[in-house]
């Protein structure tokens, strides 16, 4: 929202949301029908019909944008701006899809209502030639004034500041617009346009490529990362005058009050707005900064549909914790696409990178999905692609690669354990993140608890919950005789006396790991705390029965770049194992934590606390 908000500043359809696209059905359907109606080349209207794929075309235009950009800003050397991109600016541009629905609503009318506006030729070479001409020449001057005219602090309060919310732009920041701004712009785009059809010269081509045209340059003039090559100028020294550069158009959003210019800086260098470092910020883009990291986060994919929700998906979805989309099916073409290209794909990918205090930390992901992790015949595959991922940090520099969701499995790699066997000499520490996490699982557990039930399969973080918890004279509770007894020969015998075989599933507070069933959780008593120690939830069985987080901590507010959640948690939460390997870094512990090691659940409870980091405490009714 602008500073000052003006008149006509939200789009006429904002309340319906994602429910706007119903307002094309009428015209969509119009089309078809018509189309199916007129037999024969000559009567069918093809122009009229193609405005639809024309939507779609350019709806998966801005999406192959947003996330080239956002692979390139995640690992690039070529970032512009190297600053902060939050949930707000998020917020505010997932919209931008509005624009699109306006042009194909005013096609729809231009095609009915306008002579030369329908049953178009595939190509006219004159119309080409004159849209060109009107765009270098009308357009490009409007564009220069009107866009100076809305830096004037009138304009600029109630619209335009709207825009320049976004310091770090990205592809679609470019139009994010109030209504009356992005109406004034359609405007000024569409004379090229009906200027051709009124003469009879317009074209599909031109239809199609103009506003391609116009979507391309916006896209590449915000997408915050350098890309385009010197030789270009070298060769065509004009070019300078007639082409943006992502580098020039940045100044303008840090700059404010110089490079005005729509997509040819030629007007800036006319009028004497041209910024004096457009040249050096160019040639220094280009050049690029690199900066390698101090932490690796290793994660991998969920399940088909979490691709999608990674910070270069769909950023909309990326930015809310992760829920499955009923109307993700349409997508199964591009996610069985996606699901083989994973599967081919040999190294971790970055799809995040964030700042904290002095360190720089990334997070990888390995291309591999759940169901592969649970097949034995993919076993080495994944151990090989973990394995390549560690090795590459270490040759970047890195401090510390923790080990998030199943990349840390007992059966998988012992914790970790099996990274150390192979690389005797590895200096990047490998953190499992159990002390931390089982930090954050005991302050989840409500205070003058006495008894606490331990269900699910035993694990590393059970067997340090058991023992932290009986060290504190907590009793801890079992049900299945065979892991009661197997975890009793793991502790220390002075602290048998803690842990119980029961017949009795009455406690308040259960610690639940994997492997807990339907019926388990449906003999617990109403009003049952699940806390689970595991890297993904438990099933929610129990509606009357209250389920906690998997361990997780808030971070601090200075924490950088963090506009995407992670997995099912809420904005600005990270788990535990996560934040494990961050506290390990800032305070430069010198050992591992991986296989049969640990940190220490004070020692690491404390340092998290000291950072910033925040306990996490969120629960729901299942």
């Amino acid at each position: 929202m602008a500073s000052q908000p003006g008149p006509l500043t939200r789009w006429p359809w904002h309340r319906l949301g994602n429910f706007k696209y119903v307002l094309l059905a009428p015209w969509v359907a119009h089309s078809m029908h018509k189309f199916m109606a007129d037999s024969g080349e000559q009567l069918r209207d093809m122009s009229n019909f193609l405005i639809f794929p024309m939507l779609l075309l350019r709806l998966l235009h801005s999406q192959l944008w947003i996330t080239f950009s956002r692979f390139q800003t995640a690992k690039s050397k070529h970032r512009i701006v190297d600053k902060s991109l939050d949930f707000d600016q998020v917020d505010r541009e997932r919209n931008w899809d509005d624009q699109i629905i306006l042009t194909a609503l005013f096609l729809y009318m231009v095609n009915m209502v306008v002579p030369g506006g329908s049953h178009l030729p595939w190509w006219e070479t004159r119309g080409v030639v004159l849209i060109i001409l009107l765009h270098m020449g009308p357009v490009e001057f409007i564009y220069y004034w009107l866009h100076r005219a809305l830096h004037h602090h009138f304009l600029y309060l109630r619209y335009h500041s709207h825009h320049h919310a976004s310091i770090v732009t990205e592809p679609i920041t470019s139009v994010i617009h109030p209504f009356a701004e992005e109406l004034s712009y359609f405007v000024l785009f569409a004379f090229p346009l009906v200027t051709a059809a009124l003469t009879g010269t317009l074209s599909i081509a031109a239809v199609v490529g103009y506003p391609m045209y116009v979507d391309f340059m916006n896209y590449m003039g915000h997408c915050n990362f350098e890309l385009v090559p010197k030789w270009l100028f070298d060769v065509f020294p004009p070019l300078k005058y007639l082409m943006y550069t992502p580098s020039f158009h940045s100044l303008h959003h840090t700059q404010f009050r110089t490079n005005y210019s729509l997509f040819m800086p030629f007007y800036d260098y006319v009028y004497g707005t041209i910024d004096k470092s457009s040249d050096e910020q160019y040639e220094r883009s280009l050049k690029g900064k690199e900066e390698r990291p101090h932490v690796v986060h290793l994660t991998h994919l969920t399940n088909l549909q979490s691709i999608y929700h990674l910070r270069f998906g769909f950023s909309s979805l990326a930015s809310k914790p992760y829920t499955p989309k009923y109307y993700m099916w349409i997508m199964w073409p591009l996610t069985l696409a996606s699901m083989l290209l994973t599967w081919i794909y040999g190294t971790a990918f970055t799809a995040e990178r964030n700042r904290f205090k002095k360190l720089i930390m990334e997070t990888r992901v390995v291309p591999r999905y759940i169901f592969q992790y649970k097949s034995s015949s993919e076993r080495d595959a994944i151990n090989t692609l973990i394995e390549k991922a560690i090795l590459q940090s270490e040759e970047e520099g890195a401090k510390v690669i923790s080990l998030g969701l199943l990349n840390q499995g007992s059966a998988l790699n012992g914790y970790g354990e099996l990274y150390l066997k192979r690389n005797s000499l590895l200096k990047t520490k490998i953190v499992d993140g159990t002390s931390l996490a089982v930090a954050g699982v005991l302050n989840s557990v409500p205070k003058g608890t006495n008894s606490i039930l331990l269900v699910g399969n035993l694990s590393k973080m059970a067997y340090f919950l058991s023992l932290t918890l009986c060290k504190r004279g907590v009793q801890v509770e079992m049900v299945q005789k065979d892991k009661y007894e197997l975890l009793k020969l793991q502790l220390p015998p002075e602290l048998h006396g803690h842990l119980v075989l029961s017949d009795s599933y009455a406690s308040e507070v259960w610690l639940v790991g994997d492997g807990v069933t339907d019926q388990e959780q449906l003999r617990a008593s109403k009003g049952i705390r699940f806390i689970p120690f595991t890297q993904f939830p438990p099933k929610l069985v129990r509606k009357d029965c209250i389920y906690h987080c998997t361990p997780a901590m808030v971070v601090p507010r200075t924490y950088e770049n963090l506009h995407t959640c992670e997995n099912w948690l809420p904005r600005s939460v990270m788990s535990a194992w996560r934040v494990a390997g961050i506290v390990h870094a800032l305070e430069e512990w010198n050992g591992h934590e991986c296989g049969d090691t640990v940190t220490g659940v004070e020692k690491a409870w404390h340092a998290a606390l000291a950072h910033g980091f925040l306990p996490f405490q969120g629960c729901k009714l299942g």
